[in-house]
């Protein structure tokens, strides 16, 4: 997956201009597709002049004007094509994982406070998500909105990245308990 097919699954709920853009992936794209602000404003050019996009200017009279972006036909059609290719499975870098491979010779206390750290992380993450997942529902149960929504794609990856920062918290708290009994019956590597 290209950052553009990110931006442009972003678009299919409505026009947006380019910060509203960006705070849509820092709420909610984020969880799939990380993207600075910088790059999703670089990549809203190119999609635009690519005719994936179009553009307007909004003017406005006590702030600056501002650029509303939408989907055109062209942009639907690759982001048809995209979700009907084959997708991978997701691989990924996690600085977290290559101290916890070498946690054998590394010593268990600087492979904890990373663990500790990614527990803060995943709770602040998890938070942010289950406030986003009660704006996306409302007043609704889940089978309500299911029923009555015509944008399911936000609540579905909303979703996604709640039972994800789950599992990290549950890994967290299960690689401690592993780690300390391996502690206790002295298998750790003192750390000079």
């Amino acid at each position: 997956m290209a950052l553009r097919h990110a931006v442009l699954a972003a678009l299919v709920h409505g026009e947006a201009s380019g910060y509203e853009l960006a705070k849509r992936f820092e709420l909610g794209v984020a969880n799939f597709w990380h993207a600075k602000p910088q790059q999703v404003y670089a990549e809203l050019t190119r999609l635009r002049e690519a005719g994936l996009v179009d553009g307007r200017e909004v003017i406005q009279e006590s702030r600056p004007n501002k650029r509303m972006f939408s989907i055109t036909d062209d942009g639907l059609a690759m982001l048809d094509e995209f979700a009907a290719s084959p997708t991978p499975l997701p691989v990924g870098r996690d600085d977290l994982m290559v101290a916890v491979q070498a946690i054998d010779v590394v010593g268990a206390r600087s492979v904890l406070a990373g663990i500790d750290r990614r527990v803060d992380l995943a709770e602040q993450k998890l938070a942010a998500l289950r406030e986003l997942e009660q704006q996306i529902l409302g007043e609704r149960d889940e089978a309500t909105f299911v029923r009555t929504t015509r944008h399911l794609g936000p609540y579905l990856t909303c979703r996604r990245g709640i039972r994800f920062q789950e599992e990290a918290l549950e890994w967290c708290h299960w690689v401690r308990g592993v780690v300390d009994t391996w502690q206790q019956h002295g298998r750790a590597v003192p750390r000079p």
